[in-house]
């Protein structure tokens, strides 16, 4: 169990964690080879020899079979709509029945196909991306209820099957007589949570295999079962994306309000103002190309979203249903996390993803809750002195460098990569902080501030490397220091020096809760400085 788990359980009715949206691509991977598609018709279709007329023949097969299937299944064939595709489909799924095709979407997207260059007696085949209209079929699985498959009409057939373990683990919890309210994509209501994690965590790959393969071969009638079996015409299945899931369900409405109120405001100003950068366990160096950062998404509707964005992938937090704390890393690209993407990987990418959300749960829980302790605080800021004599000054709760190293460590980033990071690494977020250029902010001037982090006890350096580990006392010992900066000493110090005077005129009703707040706390230092005998400021 995670610390925020833990500090919290009281207020927690039961939590559970699965995936959610698993995107997978189906290919054949033979087919990804012109020289094999030309092998293939000449053993299995007579030598048949593969032209533009006959690529094109195969599509048009297909379509046909798709309108005459159709019929059969009462489903009928819609265009595509502009918004969610998902919400617009829900009317089609209440009366379906178990391994039942209800509609199919089609639309023009985009998709790798073999084409042939040349001319008569001279064609030349080659993979090439083009808009095409392609089917998507929405069914209701007897195993994992409601899904879709899409399907490129065109060889080498490349397909996409859309799973939701949520429509799955309630199907597993029928067949347990397990009593379960179920909204959308959550469970806000169960009556076994034990065994509904135990269902979660045994989904397989065989899962996911047994399921997309089943609909796959059903959705591509050119191949023949033989076919299939001895010339390997079967779609492999790769992760495209993924989403896994962190529920907690609370008892009380209003307890998790002012939690999301809390989680939003720390997250607003812990690392950066507007953005923290996120990482998720992965190593960063200069060639790193992708988005690093947290925002605060949606803020105008009822429930804002946490987005922290790394590579590929991103984990967002957000309140759903008023009961549900829901913290989700998802990704565009397991090899981001170190995961190769074919789906027998599963198990290892379960493991990464909870390693993700269990340090990012770690890391709200720190920011909520930070404890100082005076004499420690007292030894903080005295000198230390080394074994050899060298005397290393202490650490200065406004000392304007120290406070921007402790800015760029305690950014999600290095919490969730193992802690690890090099001064080079740190060294732009540093002087962003500081808000100076790297020129003016040398890595010599970095190196010195983290050796008062070192000497302290709080960032020590891995043997045997150029990397150093921020501790986890290092990391809640950094927030308090911001925290006590930033959000106390700094804003009070302004509005006790520099006050506006227009603010003094403002209506209480109309301030800020957080203004509302700090007037609070100057108005008790004015009591507590004139019964001490001292003149208020």
């Amino acid at each position: 169990m995670n610390t925020f788990c833990e500090h919290h359980q009281n207020s927690i009715k039961f939590g559970y964690r699965c995936f959610d949206r698993i995107l997978l691509n189906g290919l054949i991977q033979p087919f990804q080879q012109p020289e094999r598609v030309i092998g293939f018709f000449n053993a299995y279709r007579e030598g048949e020899r593969v032209t533009r007329k006959r690529l094109r023949d195969i599509a048009e097969q297909f379509q046909n079979w798709v309108k005459n299937r159709c019929q059969k299944w009462g489903a009928p064939i819609l265009e595509a709509p502009e918004g969610r595709r998902d919400d617009f489909v829900d009317r089609y799924f209440r009366q379906a029945k178990a391994d039942q095709v209800v509609v199919i979407l089609k639309a023009r997207e985009p998709a790798r196909i073999m084409i042939a260059i040349g001319q008569e007696g001279h064609w030349h085949l080659q993979l090439a991306q083009r808009w095409i209209v392609q089917y998507n079929f929405y069914i209701n699985d007897r195993h994992w209820g409601r899904m879709f498959v899409r399907i490129c009409p065109y060889l080498p057939f490349s397909a996409r099957v859309c799973l939701n373990e949520h429509h799955w683990l309630a199907n597993r919890m029928r067949e347990e007589g397990i009593d379960f309210r179920q909204s959308s994509n959550a469970f806000l209501r169960c009556s076994h949570p034990q065994k509904l994690q135990e269902l979660a965590d045994s989904l397989t790959a065989h899962d996911l295999l047994r399921c997309g393969q089943k609909w796959l071969a059903y959705l591509t009638p050119f191949f023949k079962q033989s076919e299939r079996s001895t010339a390997g015409c079967q779609h492999r299945l790769f992760f495209s994306q993924v989403e896994y899931c962190d529920n907690l369900i609370f008892h009380r409405r209003a307890g998790l309000d002012q939690l999301g109120a809390r989680l939003l405001d720390a997250n607003r100003t812990i690392g950066q103002p507007n953005k923290i950068t996120v990482i998720f366990g992965r190593k960063i160096t200069k060639l790193y190309k992708g988005k690093l950062q947290s925002v605060i998404e949606d803020i105008e509707l009822p429930n804002p979203v946490i987005r922290s964005h790394y590579g590929n992938g991103f984990i967002k937090q957000y309140v759903r249903d008023h009961l549900l704390l829901r913290t989700e890393p998802a990704t565009n690209n397991v090899n981001d996390y170190g995961i190769r993407k074919a789906v027998e990987n599963l198990p290892k990418l379960r493991e990464r993803l909870e390693s993700i959300t269990d340090n990012y749960l770690n890391v709200q829980q720190d920011i909520l809750e930070t404890f100082v302790d005076r004499g420690q605080l007292k030894a903080l800021a005295a000198p230390t002195i080394l074994p050899g004599g060298k005397r290393i000054p202490g650490l200065k709760l406004d000392h304007p460098r120290q406070l921007a190293l402790m800015h760029a460590l305690v950014r999600f980033a290095h919490v969730a990569a193992g802690n690890s990071f090099r001064t080079c690494e740190v060294h732009s977020s540093t002087a962003e902080a500081l808000g100076c250029t790297l020129s003016h902010y040398r890595l010599s001037s970095l190196r010195y501030d983290l050796s008062k982090l070192r000497a302290k006890g709080l960032v020590d350096k891995i043997p045997h490397s150029h990397r150093y580990r921020l501790l986890p006392q290092g990391y809640s010992i950094c927030l308090v220091f911001l925290k006590l900066f930033e959000r106390i000493c700094a804003p009070l110090t302004a509005g006790l020096l520099r006050p506006f005077r227009a603010d003094s005129n403002l209506h209480n009703a109309h301030r800020s809760q957080l203004d509302r707040l700090y007037a609070r706390v100057v108005s008790s230092l004015d009591k507590l400085l004139q019964a001490v005998g001292l003149k208020a400021a």
